[in-house]
């Protein structure tokens, strides 16, 4: 079963708070060298970050944040496995930005996928880096990842999945992806098209805006299931089956 999705919702609002001992602080007590916590997760004990370029954790009640990762190149986009004991991630410890995995409590990474070097590589790019961990799947430890691996340079790029033996990543059916979420049984995925979360486009309405879609593996069916001409991002497919994403139709981003 997915890591409660209750968590999920109010993680991106809590982990600065959380990383304090006491809870509570004024900026004023942050350190000078802290500046941008980024893409947290969580898998009920703990929250690991990406802070300067690599991975940190500290336990969920706060505490001083150990560090993950050491190595040359950028580690982001963490994410822990369903069950909270393996933890995928990006890196570039070999050059090239890629998909590794290790324990959820930290060790030595195990390097998931070999890519090409693109173009488009870089963890800055305008689109997004490559080779991006999204999500793992719920009832089998497959890695899901957003790669450019077909399209060389362009910007779009495709879902895949890969599991843990570092075979090679299948591709998932659907022509493009960003953001994606699993139904709990995994026989559907809520996800994006298109991913420009990297972009600083602020109220953008136009053929790039995103929807929030749903494919049926069973029936092979994609519906729009926003079809608005706002940005709808970022899905979350709770154990409710409600489906949570974020949107900014009403003038800046919230929880929908």
């Amino acid at each position: 079963m997915r890591i409660l999705f209750s968590r999920t919702l109010l993680l991106l609002f809590l982990v600065t708070a959380l990383l304090l001992p006491a809870g509570i602080a004024s900026a004023q007590n942050l350190p000078d060298t802290t500046r941008l916590l980024r893409f947290p997760t969580t898998n009920d004990r703990e929250i690991v970050f990406c802070y300067a370029g690599e991975l940190y954790a500290v336990g969920k009640d706060g505490g001083v944040a150990r560090r993950l990762t050491s190595g040359p190149g950028y580690s982001s986009f963490p994410h822990f496995s369903p069950d909270g004991t393996q933890l995928a991630f990006t890196s570039q410890y070999d050059g090239n930005t890629e998909v590794y995995v290790m324990p959820g409590e930290g060790g030595v990474p195990k390097r998931l996928t070999t890519s090409a070097t693109l173009g488009r590589d870089d963890i800055s790019d305008r689109m997004g880096p490559n080779n991006i961990v999204m999500t793992w799947e719920n009832t089998k430890p497959l890695i899901v990842l957003r790669s450019r691996m077909k399209s060389f340079n362009d910007f779009i790029g495709q879902l895949f999945t890969v599991a843990m033996d570092a075979e090679l990543p299948q591709q998932l059916p659907v022509p493009r992806g960003g953001f994606v979420s699993f139904s709990p049984d995994d026989s559907k995925m809520a996800f994006n098209r298109v991913f420009r979360e990297f972009r600083t486009w602020k109220h953008y309405r136009g053929g790039m805006a995103d929807d929030v879609w749903i494919y049926d593996f069973k029936t092979g069916a994609t519906e729009n299931l926003t079809n608005n001409p706002a940005q709808d991002i970022c899905p979350m497919w709770g154990p409710d089956n409600h489906i949570y994403f974020i949107s900014d139709r009403d003038g800046r981003m919230n929880l929908f």
